[in-house]
């Protein structure tokens, strides 16, 4: 079996392991008293130069929704691509943690939203229609569900345009390393300098353990973060454990370098099977993730070589670069795409 699913069926990268049993000595006092925790809030705060506050929290699911839990009243409405994940993927969790918030969709390619879209939709909206529910925060995805990155023209003409109306803004950055690495810039710029208020921090599809992070830059929405994570469950007992993980994450670029190598190979991917009839590329390769609009048939052939991928409807594939992901397993999806793709256009003659 050669697995493309996701990047988190994949292994935990042994830095972060090792920094689990380092905690695991003495006692520690229990939810977030602990000496990690507080070390992890001066961490994040140097990487990303400003003053933050970080949350550690079991899952991004939870991280999407008890953020932007903090943005919206239950009678809010966030705006985001239709195909966010928190959109189309997590049994509209937003809506369940916020009390009712309602997640709108914007138009855009890639599964981003296009900032013209979102500058239409909202100039259209009247803050005192009750009937609508009140325009309240956006939700940017980075990278995007469909694999490609926004620039930073992008995200902060999209925190502009919901600023300009009083709304903040959440990024979902479940592969949020994958995507600085893919433009080289700093933690900062592509965040709170662009104008995002509060973001998930992902950390688990990147080779970590057991947890993510919510982390607020604005001040003001720490405190709502507080008390949901309380009622949802989501403070940890023994909290040392998961800031450990976070503070290896980040340590001397742990992060980066693993998101650095799964990009990596779906780059090599992408560049072996560019041109291959039959085959379509549905959004530019810009992280780990690749899309590719395929023959049943061929989809048929690779799972009967043993390659394991996700579906997505009749004629799309999804496939997902670990970290850890050899060059060999790359080289093999290209060789087998190769073949099976020219046998189906020989059959189609």
């Amino acid at each position: 079996m050669i697995d493309y699913r996701s990047d988190n069926t994949g292994r935990a990268a042994p830095e972060i392991l090792e920094a689990m049993l380092r905690a695991n000595t003495g006692t520690a006092l229990g939810y977030g008293g602990d000496e990690w925790t507080a070390r992890l809030q001066d961490r994040f705060s140097e990487l990303f130069e400003t003053s933050v506050r970080v949350f550690p929290v079991a899952t991004g699911t939870a991280a999407n929704g008890l953020s932007l839990a903090a943005i919206g009243p239950g009678w809010g409405n966030i705006y985001c691509s239709e195909a966010a994940h928190i959109n189309t993927s997590e049994a509209n969790a937003a809506g369940f943690l916020g009390g009712g918030l309602k997640l709108v969709p914007v138009a855009g390619t890639y599964g981003r939203i296009d900032p013209a879209a979102l500058r239409e939709t909202l100039a259209g909206l009247d803050p005192a229609a009750l009937h609508r529910g009140k325009p309240s925060g956006v939700n940017i995805t980075q990278a995007s569900d469909l694999g490609a990155v926004y620039s930073i023209d992008d995200v902060s003409a999209i925190t502009e345009a919901a600023k300009a109306h009083g709304l903040k803004v959440h990024m979902d950055g479940a592969r949020f390393a994958n995507a600085v690495a893919r433009l080289g810039i700093s933690p900062a710029e592509m965040s709170w300098r662009a104008g995002v208020d509060i973001m998930s921090f992902g950390a688990t599809k990147n080779g970590g353990a057991l947890c993510d992070a919510i982390v607020v830059f604005n001040p003001e929405l720490a405190e709502p973060v507080g008390w949901n994570l309380r009622r949802a469950g989501q403070v940890w007992s023994k909290m040392r454990f998961a800031s450990a993980q976070l503070m290896a994450y980040v340590e001397d670029g742990l992060w980066l370098r693993l998101a650095q190598a799964s990009n990596a190979a779906a780059a090599r991917i992408a560049a072996g099977i560019e041109g291959l009839p039959g085959l379509r590329l549905i959004a530019p390769v810009e992280a780990n993730e690749i899309f590719l609009e395929l023959p049943g048939p061929v989809m048929d052939a690779l799972e009967r070589d043993w390659f394991q991928f996700y579906r997505r409807g009749r004629t799309m594939a999804r496939f997902v670069c670990r970290f850890d992901l050899p060059d060999a397993e790359a080289d093999a999806l290209v060789g087998t795409l190769k073949r099976c793709c020219a046998a189906e256009a020989r059959a189609a003659e």
